[in-house]
């Protein structure tokens, strides 16, 4: 993996869809190499699903399925928070009733 980036100071080389990356940001270099291995996989999946070679396409669908997944991670994530907000007010009045 000999590239002209792969000296940059904070940069970590990642692979995803057999090409390299250099990525820059602050945080673990193994988290990002976990992130760009999920990435990847993703994008696998999804080129063996499709008729298409064509990573940007591949990439574009793979980033739609992540897109979808997170908001409906979200989404479930919110009516949980409701619920227990509902359940949260319940008590209290049920509280109110029997202090009050």
């Amino acid at each position: 993996m000999d590239s002209k980036y792969d000296s940059i100071p904070g940069s970590t080389s990642v692979e995803i869809f057999g090409q390299t990356y250099q990525v820059r940001g602050d945080g673990d270099p193994e988290y990002l190499m976990e992130l760009a291995r999920f990435v990847d996989t993703r994008m696998r999946e999804v080129a063996g699903q499709v008729a298409t070679v064509d990573p940007m396409k591949i990439a574009i669908l793979a980033a739609l399925n992540i897109a979808d997944e997170f908001s409906r991670f979200r989404r479930q994530r919110e009516d949980a928070a409701g619920i227990w907000l509902e359940r949260t007010e319940e008590i209290s009045e049920r509280l109110s009733e029997v202090i009050g």
